[in-house]
């Protein structure tokens, strides 16, 4: 029954993941589509009452309106949150957030990280929750989608890599907001609270007072999953009955976190004229979640051999920190899911997952490419696509080309920074965390699942995932400030450099194929991409999984 269940899920994802890639494809078409019909005149009023110029950038100006735009929202995010006790829209009365914490909040939704050193129902007014947190859901996806878009067009020829605030908009008005509209409606009917009133107060059966928090919750979740952001209204996030009811929201949850991610390696497949080339990204992607889902799975069923030891039945699994409506099946899968997809909600407790069950989500945002969140995951995929064409171009002495374009020095020190930057912001704040009393005395449980719980939080954060080991008590001026600065290194300067390998890219002429063109679409390379992936992978973080979950399940056993 548990493997039903998945196999229907995932085999869902596929069928819907084929439409939305022809849907994303129109979208983000230079062209005139059927599109412009509906959408269009919405989008022009926007862009005249914001003076926007809708002619195609440079991507030195799509880079700088990105970095622009981004910082005017995290400073306006910031006013907010820090000064929401004396706003209105808190009828709830809750408290301004203090400087450092409000830092690290504001640049965790703006990197679409959502990472929440504070619990969400009394951490925020409903002012924050929907003109801070509800805004960059949409805004922050939107950039994803942005810098995707320019990207695939610098890769596939077209004719520039568009404007970055027409792709904004766009992304907002044709995806993000009907697709959450939807989701949203179809939330409330199963019981998800969407209202302003007031925290409810409640009269138990022992005679006893009992707050009931509410408020704008259906409206979030519906974004939180769509736009790959994963903070909760609640502090236990879709752990909560209110985010998540029940089975079919659930599996409701699961299929809109990962509809646009699986979608796009599939539009980059008709934007470049080669569906196969889109599958054989897909299928990459694709086997290394399913590789990942099996570990958490099997470890997740077979239980706790610590707990055994002591005479606790296993027989059901292990389902310390999980609940009990959604089971072994639901929760290893919503686990893989959130972390392939970078989105950071959760429906358990990730701290509580066996030492091997918790492999799978740590590697897969360090991998950082398994789909990956609302664009930048596909990029990531790309990225390790053009190192290994370059990688196999070296060992057959042949020039590197990717889809018609010669992949040069250039390009190759822009990715290689990109890279090597991700493992950096993860290792070095790790060690500096585990060396010192700042960091280290966060940690709950000490040993090798304290690793675990460091390096858990820092790789999150480089990702732009969100999801934590919750056991560590990150609310300090150390974890606000550390964390806080590299969500923002993860996000943009990743972005900046895969920007100009776009631009670098649509400069080239394109080159004929030949008998001795080097295939990307096949099986041959498809093995080579993941090699790729995995060895890069396995080389710069294996020694820390060492450490952490591999000797925690040594010590259990």
């Amino acid at each position: 029954m548990d493997f039903l269940q998945i196999g229907v899920v995932l085999a869902l994802v596929v069928i819907l993941a084929i439409p939305m890639a022809k849907y994303l494809t129109n979208v983000y078409s230079l062209e005139i589509t059927k599109q412009d019909s509906m959408f269009g005149k919405i989008e022009r009023v926007i862009f005249k009452l914001s003076g926007i110029d809708t002619n195609d950038m440079r991507w030195q100006q799509y880079a700088k309106a990105l970095l622009l735009s981004n910082l005017v929202m995290f400073i306006i995010s910031y006013i907010i949150i820090r000064f929401q006790g004396v706003l209105p829209g808190n009828s709830s009365k809750i408290d301004s957030m203090e400087p450092l914490l409000a830092f690290n909040t504001a640049a965790s939704f703006l990197t679409n990280t959502n990472l929440q050193h504070y619990s969400g129902e009394s951490g925020l007014s409903y002012l924050s929750q929907m003109a801070v947190i509800i805004f960059l859901m949409f805004t922050t996806p939107a950039t994803g989608l942005s810098l995707c878009m320019a990207f695939f067009r610098g890769l596939t020829n077209q004719r520039s890599i568009g404007n970055f605030y027409v792709d904004l908009i766009r992304s907002i008005t044709r995806v993000l907001l009907p697709l959450s509209i939807l989701i949203g409606l179809v939330l409330v009917s199963q019981g998800v609270p969407q209202t302003l009133n007031p925290t409810a107060i409640a009269t138990t059966l022992e005679g006893a007072t009992q707050n009931i928090a509410r408020g704008p919750v259906a409206a979030l979740e519906s974004i939180k999953h769509i736009g790959t952001n994963g903070g909760g209204f609640f502090g236990v996030n879709s752990a909560h009955p209110f985010e998540n009811p029940n089975g079919f929201t659930n599996v409701l949850e699961i299929l809109s976190m990962f509809l646009i991610p699986a979608a796009l390696p599939l539009t980059f497949g008709y934007m470049a004229r080669n569906k196969k080339q889109g599958w054989i990204l897909f299928s990459a992607m694709g086997l290394m979640l399913l590789v990942f889902l099996s570990i958490t799975y099997i470890n997740e069923k077979n239980g706790n051999p610590a707990l055994e030891k002591i005479g606790l039945s296993q027989e059901n699994g292990s389902m310390e920190g999980k609940e009990v409506r959604f089971g072994i099946a639901q929760s290893a899968l919503f686990t893989s899911v959130t972390t392939a997809a970078t989105t950071g909600s959760v429906n358990n407790m990730h701290d509580t997952l066996t030492p091997l069950g918790g492999i799978a989500p740590l590697a897969m945002m360090m991998l950082n490419c398994v789909f990956g969140g609302d664009g930048v995951g596909t990029v990531n995929i790309l990225m390790y696509s053009v190192m290994a064409v370059f990688l196999a171009g070296l060992m057959v002495g042949r020039t590197p080309e990717f889809l018609g374009k010669k992949i040069e020095g250039k390009e190759m020190k822009l990715i290689a920074i990109a890279i090597l930057l991700h493992p950096l912001i993860i290792l070095v704040p790790s060690a500096i965390a585990l060396a010192t009393q700042l960091g280290s005395s966060a940690i709950s449980n000490p040993g090798f699942h304290g690793i675990s719980q460091v390096v858990y939080e820092f790789t999150s954060s480089a990702a732009n995932n969100g999801s934590g080991f919750e056991g560590l008590g990150d609310n300090t001026p150390f974890w606000n400030i550390s964390t806080g600065l590299v969500m923002l290194f993860g996000r943009y300067f990743s972005m900046i450099a895969m920007i100009a390998v776009a631009g670098s890219l649509l400069a080239k002429k394109r080159v004929p194929e030949t008998i001795g063109t080097f295939k990307t679409d096949n099986s041959t390379f498809l093995v080579i991409l993941l090699a790729t992936v995995l060895i890069i992978g396995a080389l710069t973080f294996f020694p820390v999984i060492a450490l952490g979950p591999v000797a925690e399940w040594l010590t259990i056993r």
